[in-house]
C-alpha cells in the first residue's frame, strides 16, 4: 500500500471514528463505577475504572462502523463525502471493523463481570436496530438511541458491583433523556437528506420546529434528574450540583443557538447547538464523577477530553457532516412548519424536493 492510499484509509477510519465524540460514553461508563461505590459502598476492582471506560469506548465505535455500514445508502443521498459513500472506506471493511470491535468488548467485559454481556448484547443489538429499524421511526428512533448511553452507565455500574443499584436509576434517565434529546437536535440538520431517503424522523413528521422544542423538553427531564440524583448521593453533591448547573447553562446556550434567528446559516445553527451540545454532556459526565473522585481529578479528566473534544470538532465536524455543494442557504426563509431563519433547514438538496 502506498503512502498516499495508506493515509487516506488512516483518515477515513478516524473519521469513521468521529474523535469529537469518542470520549464521551467512556466518561459516561467511568461515571456509573464511580458513583456505584458512593451508591452501594464495597472496594474498587483493579480494573473497574480502565474497563468501565474501555468497553463502552469500543462499542461506541464499533456502533460507528455499523451505524455507517447500515446507513451506506442514505449517506450516499445525503453525505455522499462519508467514508463508505465516498469510496475511501470499503462496506465489508467497516462492517469486519465493528464485528471485531464488538466482539472485543465483550471478551474484555467478560473477564471482570459476566453479567454485563447481557447489556451489552442490548446495547449492541440496539445500535444495529437503531440504524436498521428505529431511525426512520420518529421519536422512537430517538429514544432508542438516547437509552445506548444509559446502557453504558448501567455496564459502568457493574464494574463496581454484581448488579447496579436502585439509587442509580434516575442517572440512567439522564443520559437516556439527554442522548435522545441531543439526537434529536442531530436530526434537524438532516430533514431534507431523511426526507429525501425515506426516513421518517421527528422533524420531518413534525416540522422543525417541534422537533426543537421535543428536544428541549428532553434536556430537561435529563437536567432535573440529575439534580434529583445528586440531592441523595453521600458525598460531593453540592460540588456535582455546582458542575451540573455548569453543564445546564452550557445547554441553554446549544438550545438558544437553535431559536435566535438571523445570526446564523440555518444548517449551521443545528450543527452549532450539536457541537455546543457534545462539549456540555463531558461536563454533566464529569459531574458524576464529583463523588466518587473529587473535583481536582474529575477536572483532571475532563480538561484534555474537552480540548480534544474541541479540536477535532473544529478540524473535522463540518467537512463530514455536509458535502461542499450543500453549504449554501436561503437567508431568512420561513420553513414548512412556520419557524423562522434558523428554524428553517433548507440546505441545497431540498431544492429538488420542491
Amino acid at each position: 500500500m502506498s503512502g498516499h492510499r495508506f493515509r487516506r484509509t488512516l483518515t477515513a477510519h478516524l473519521r469513521t471514528w468521529r474523535p469529537y465524540t469518542l470520549w464521551y460514553v467512556g466518561l459516561v461508563g467511568l461515571a456509573g463505577e464511580s458513583l456505584t461505590r458512593e451508591i452501594a459502598g464495597g472496594g474498587r476492582q483493579a480494573a473497574g475504572p480502565l474497563v468501565a471506560w474501555l468497553v463502552p469506548t469500543l462499542v461506541w465505535i464499533a456502533a460507528h462502523y455499523l451505524g455507517d455500514y447500515l446507513d451506506r445508502d442514505l449517506d450516499a443521498i445525503g453525505k455522499p463525502q462519508r467514508p463508505i459513500p465516498s469510496g475511501q472506506l470499503r462496506p465489508s471493511t467497516a462492517l469486519a471493523c465493528g464485528v471485531i470491535l464488538a466482539a472485543g468488548a465483550c471478551a474484555v467485559a467478560l473477564i471482570v463481570n459476566w453479567r454485563t454481556l447481557l447489556i451489552l448484547a442490548g446495547g449492541i443489538g440496539g445500535a444495529v436496530a437503531y440504524n436498521g429499524f428505529f431511525k426512520a421511526r420518529g421519536l422512537w428512533g430517538n429514544l432508542v438511541r438516547g437509552a445506548l448511553t444509559g446502557g453504558a452507565l448501567l455496564f459502568g455500574a457493574m464494574m463496581a458491583t454484581s448488579a447496579p443499584p436502585i439509587g442509580l436509576l434516575p442517572f440512567v434517565l439522564v443520559f437516556s433523556a439527554h442522548d435522545a434529546a441531543s439526537n434529536l437536535v442531530g436530526t434537524l440538520r438532516d430533514v431534507a437528506g431523511d426526507r429525501e431517503g425515506g426516513y421518517a424522523t421527528f422533524a420531518v413528521r413534525h416540522g422543525v420546529r417541534a422537533g426543537a422544542w421535543a428536544a428541549v423538553a428532553l434536556y430537561g427531564v435529563a437536567v432535573a434528574a440529575a439534580v434529583a440524583g445528586l440531592l441523595v448521593v453521600p458525598g460531593g453533591r453540592w460540588t456535582s450540583l455546582a458542575v451540573t448547573l455548569v453543564a445546564a447553562a452550557l445547554g441553554c446556550h446549544a438550545f438558544r443557538v437553535l431559536f435566535v434567528p438571523g445570526r446564523v446559516p440555518p444548517w449551521r445553527a443545528a450543527l452549532r447547538s450539536h457541537e455546543v451540545l457534545v462539549a456540555e454532556r463531558l461536563v454533566l459526565a464529569d459531574a458524576l464523577l464529583v463523588p466518587g473522585l473529587g473535583l481536582p481529578v474529575a477536572i483532571a479528566l475532563l480538561l484534555p477530553m474537552l480540548a480534544v473534544t474541541l479540536g477535532t470538532q473544529r478540524a473535522m465536524r463540518s467537512a463530514h457532516e455536509f458535502p461542499p455543494g450543500d453549504r449554501a442557504h436561503t437567508p431568512g426563509a420561513a420553513g414548512p412548519d412556520g419557524a423562522g431563519a434558523v428554524l428553517s433547514f433548507t440546505p441545497a438538496r431540498a431544492e429538488r424536493l420542491r
